[in-house]
């Protein structure tokens, strides 16, 4: 598996050497807008297509907003290469003032020392503090007793239907919702009543080749259970291997060829939904513009809650000041005003489907009439991260293992404890494994 800094500990080592080469890759040397005091911060970010155009909209707002500072982005591919070069450029010297990293990561880059932390009172000065933010995702930003990030939102997998075909099985609410289930028996036999509606599938589930979509509804429905995967440094996975196989077995049961394709990829499964031939889709709120172009009639709710407990998969793009070693006060308090001002402004973002993490934004009226992203946004209060490890998070490579464990339980039929054997091994083999930002367990 690739660690979250995506280097091997010589690589980091080195990197300290490779100023030039950050330089480069930073093209960000501090310094002013020319011709006045406006001071010019360097961002970088990971993020493309729909999510890229939202994000260069809304830079645009905060730069018109105000004349103190002005926001330069740097867009770098999405996974490894952002994380490699946004590492390297911190042991560089040449890091950015500001940068975007999934809050799953960080765990894995705070011991390195890669990551500089918030300062609680001058977010606070700001309107920015615990009570602004859903428990959970405050949480998150948390480790070692200190705030290492600031979530911008969250983007929990989700369940879309199509309002037509499920209106059409006689499943829709009397406001025009998606009924309520509660067990897994009950989801059954709803998606069978609106498989009889579709001119496809029922269910629309992309999988093959795709640890990450296996792993986000596996885990998702496994909180569902009221348990959390623990991972200890240098121990062995804490795992409810009965739930786990539970929860795996129902997954296969909805591949059955009627409820859901036996086989699909994920862009087939998207493609499915899209052209209005599924009745129901699982997905991320990502895929909320995707429909929207598609002109179809849909509406989007949590991922339904089978096993008592309500739980959404998810992640945040969260806002993290890479590490400098003699960072510039002033430049400093100008990225803590530019955060303030991209969560206090971020129903742009809503509008792209993410969950603002700012609860004035999602609190607002404005934002009880932006539909359907209203009718998922409890999601926030009810996300699930990935456990915390260094090799875990949005990505690395720990996801993929999980679906290599796993995907021939869903394509062909294995044995479900087998197949959780397997993964259990895989990640006992890691936790064995010192992180290598911190190879001598020294940091807490």
């Amino acid at each position: 598996m690739t660690p979250p800094l995506d280097l091997s500990r010589r690589q980091f080592l080195t990197a300290a050497s490779l100023t030039a080469g950050a330089a480069l890759l930073a093209g960000c040397a501090p310094g002013t807008a020319s011709g006045s005091t406006t001071q010019t911060l360097q961002f970088w970010h990971l993020l493309s297509g729909g999510d890229g155009v939202t994000m260069s909209q809304l830079l645009d707002g905060v730069n018109r907003a105000q004349s103190a500072y002005r926001i330069r982005p740097t867009v770098l591919a999405w996974g490894t290469p952002y994380y490699t070069k946004l590492a390297m450029a911190g042991a560089g010297g040449r890091a950015p003032d500001v940068a975007i990293m999934h809050a799953t990561r960080v765990p894995g880059w705070a011991p390195g020392g890669l990551l500089d932390d918030w300062d609680l009172d001058r977010l606070a000065e700001l309107g920015v503090d615990e009570s602004t933010f859903p428990e959970p995702i405050w949480n998150k930003g948390i480790v070692g007793g200190k705030r290492f990030s600031i979530a911008l939102d969250a983007h929990p997998f989700v369940l879309m239907y199509n309002t037509d075909i499920c209106g059409a099985a006689g499943e829709l609410d009397s406001d025009g919702q998606l009924k309520k289930t509660s067990s897994p028996e009950e989801f059954l036999d709803q998606l069978r009543a609106v498989g009889g509606s579709a001119k496809g599938h029922a269910l629309s589930y992309g999988y093959l080749g795709d640890g990450a979509q296996m792993w986000r509804l596996f885990y998702g429905l496994y909180a569902q259970h009221g348990l959390a995967i623990e991972l200890p440094a240098g121990g062995r996975i804490g795992i409810d291997k009965d739930a786990a196989v539970e929860t795996l077995a129902f997954m296969k049961t909805l591949l059955d060829g009627e409820i859901a394709a036996a086989q699909n990829d994920y862009g087939t499964a998207v493609a499915e939904f899209a052209t209005g031939k599924s009745g129901m889709l699982m997905t991320g709120v990502w895929e909320l513009r995707t429909m929207q172009n598609a002109k179809l009639p849909f509406d989007a709710t949590m991922i339904p809650t089978l096993y008592g407990t309500p739980a959404a998969y998810a992640d945040s793009h969260s806002f993290v000041l890479p590490h400098q070693a003699h960072a510039d006060e002033h430049r400093r308090d100008l990225t803590y005003r530019f955060v303030s001002d991209m969560l206090k402004g971020s129903f742009g973002w809503a509008e792209a489907g993410h969950i603002p993490a700012y609860l004035p934004v999602t609190e607002s009226p404005d934002y009880a009439k932006l539909l359907p992203q209203a009718h998922y946004a409890d999601a926030a209060q009810h996300v699930v991260y990935d456990p915390e490890a260094w090799f875990t998070g949005s990505g690395s490579n720990f996801q993929g293992e999980f679906g290599a464990a796993v995907q021939g339980v869903l394509l062909s039929g294995d044995d479900p404890g087998a197949a959780i054997d397997r993964f259990i091994r895989r990640v006992d083999t890691l936790l064995a494994q010192p992180n290598p930002a911190d190879p001598e367990g020294k940091w807490k």
